[in-house]
C-alpha cells in the first residue's frame, strides 16, 4: 500500500527547496503519495490560523510529515510552532546527523556525528515563565522527568545498536544543575548498564563543546537535554559546513516528523537560488523511517555526489545555479 506523506511546504523560501525535494523523491519512483497542508504565516495569511485544524489531523492520520521551515510571528501565537508540534504530537527524540561532505567548506573531514536530543521537556516546556511586575525579573522553570529521560536515552542506545556506533557521550551539567541534569545523568546511565556493547562516556557541556572544536572524531553519539542539544547540533552542523546540509527527524511512537533545521531565510525568497540539500537530507531520514533503507542510500549518495562535482550548486555552496539546477542534477544521478 502506498505511504500518503504530509506535506507542509513552510515560509519563506520553504515552498522553493520542498518544490525540489519532491521532485528528487518522485525520481526515486517509490509510489509515495503527497498531500499538502499549511502552517506558519502561509496559513495564518490563508486561514487565519497558525497551526490549522485539518493539518493537525493529516498528521496524525498520516503519521508522517516532511515540513519546510516555518516562521513564528513576534509577539502572538505560541512561543514556536516547531516546539508545539513536538508538544501536540509527542515527538520526543530530535535526532541531527552531522555528516561531512566531499568538496564542502569545512575545517574537518570526515566527521559523522549524531545528535539525539530530548524534545519535549527541560528547559524549552517554557512552564511557569512569569515576569514581575516591574519588568525586573523574568523566571522559567527546567521540568525534567525520570520518563522523558529515560525513553530518550534508550532511543540514543538503541539507534546506536542499530546502526553499528560503538560510542554514547552523555553531555550535561549536573556539576551544577544537580535535580534537573542530575535526573537526566542518573537515568542515562542506569540505561547505558542494559547496553554493555556500546562505550558509553559522561561530558560537562561546556567541555563538550570544546572537545568538539578541538576533535570532532572523539564523538559518535551524542544524547542530551533540549537545551544542550539544540546548541551543540547546530555546532555540529557548523564542523561539517554549516546548516544548509542539516536535516533532523522528530520522531515519537505515534508521528514523525522530518525537516531542514535551517530557518525560511525571507530575504532570498522567490530568488530561486535557495539550497534544497538539507530538506532533501532530510526527505533520506524519512525514507529510512518508513523502511526505504535503499532508497534513502541512494539519495544521499546522488547528493554527495553532486557536491563533490560541484554540479550545479547554489551560491551558499559556492556555486552559481538555482535551486531546481540542483535538484536536477540530484535527479540526473539518481536515474
Amino acid at each position: 500500500m502506498s505511504q500518503t506523506i504530509v506535506v507542509i511546504p513552510g515560509d519563506g523560501i520553504g515552498p522553493e527547496v520542498m518544490e525540489a525535494t519532491l521532485g528528487v523523491l518522485e525520481a526515486l519512483a517509490l509510489g509515495l503519495r503527497f498531500e499538502v497542508h499549511h502552517a506558519g504565516l502561509t496559513a495564518l495569511e490563508r486561514v487565519g490560523e497558525l497551526l490549522p485544524p485539518d493539518t493537525l489531523e493529516a498528521i496524525g492520520r498520516h503519521r508522517v510529515a516532511l515540513k519546510g521551515p516555518l516562521t513564528t510571528p513576534v509577539g502572538e501565537g505560541f512561543s514556536s510552532i516547531n516546539v508545539e508540534l513536538r508538544r501536540r504530537f509527542d515527538l520526543y527524540a530530535n535526532v541531527r546527523p552531522a555528516r561531512s561532505f566531499p568538496g564542502m567548506s569545512s575545517r574537518y573531514e570526515g566527521v559523522d556525528i549524531v545528535t539525539v536530543r530530548e524534545n519535549t521537556e527541560g528547559a524549552y516546556l517554557a512552564e511557569g515563565q512569569s515576569l514581575s511586575a516591574d519588568g525586573e525579573v523574568a523566571q522559567s522553570l527546567i521540568r525534567v522527568t525520570r520518563r522523558g529521560s529515560e525513553r530518550i536515552a534508550r532511543y540514543a542506545f538503541e539507534l546506536a545498536r542499530r546502526t553499528g556506533r560503538r560510542r554514547v557521550t552523555v553531555v550535561h551539567k549536573a556539576n551544577i544543575l544537580k535535580t534537573t541534569s542530575g535526573l537526566f545523568l542518573k537515568v542515562s546511565r542506569e540505561v547505558a548498564r542494559e547496553y554493555p556493547e556500546i562505550d558509553c562516556r559522561e561530558m560537562i557541556v561546556d567541555n563538550a563543546c570544546m572537545q568538539l572544536v578541538l576533535d570532532p572524531s572523539r564523538f559518535d553519539v551524542i544524547l542530551t537535554t533540549n537545551l544542550f542539544g539544540d546548541i551543540l547540533s547546530d555546532l555540529c552542523a557548523g564542523l561539517v559546513g554549516g546548516l544548509g546540509l542539516a536535516p533532523a527527524a522528530n520522531v515519537g511512537t505515534e508521528a514523525a516528523i522530518f525537516e531542514a533545521v535551517h530557518g525560511s531565510a525571507p530575504d532570498i525568497a522567490g530568488k530561486g537560488i535557495a539550497n534544497p540539500a538539507a530538506l532533501m537530507l532530510a526527505s533520506a531520514m524519512m525514507l529510512e523511517h518508513l523502511g526505504h533503507a535503499d532508497a534513502a542510500a541512494r539519495l544521499r549518495n546522488a547528493i554527495a555526489d553532486t557536491l563533490r562535482s560541484r554540479d550545479r550548486l547554489t551560491p551558499d555552496l559556492g556555486g552559481q545555479g538555482r535551486t531546481a539546477d540542483f535538484a536536477a542534477a540530484v535527479s540526473e544521478r539518481l536515474a
